[in-house]
């Protein structure tokens, strides 16, 4: 019934560059905040940004910053990643996340649905 698949995972150097998508078969696509988390194994899920239903307001952690962007697509019911700069403590499992609300949210507990996530390595 609802399904969020990730893509554009993969290996890059140092300074490079990916985009991750995120397509959503989920209702009510456009009025959900949505957001994108990564992680380590052995380590919390860490939020990385995160885009409202309402006016796509985005919000990034302070790693991502100025580096990513997050923006969306509704009407192909797509989440994006741009992802610019990239370097080795960016590697990492990246999911796709959706919330009930219309605001952003930076907790994972507070997102009802997840992709399978899609890895992301930065190696020389």
């Amino acid at each position: 019934q609802v399904q969020l698949v990730e893509s554009g995972g993969g290996l890059v150097q140092p300074g490079g560059s990916l985009r991750l998508s995120c397509l959503a078969s989920i209702r009510n696509f456009g009025s959900r905040a949505m957001g994108w988390f990564r992680q380590v194994p052995g380590k919390e899920r860490e939020f990385v940004a995160a885009i409202s239903g309402a006016d796509g307001s985005q919000y990034y952690a302070d790693s991502a910053k100025g580096r990513f962007t997050i923006s969306r697509d509704n009407g192909k019911g797509e989440l994006y990643l741009q992802m610019n700069s990239l370097q080795p403590e960016d590697s990492a499992i990246y999911y796709c996340a959706a919330t009930p609300a219309v605001g952003m949210k930076r907790s994972p507990n507070q997102y009802n649905y997840w992709g399978q996530g899609t890895r992301v390595t930065v190696s020389a």
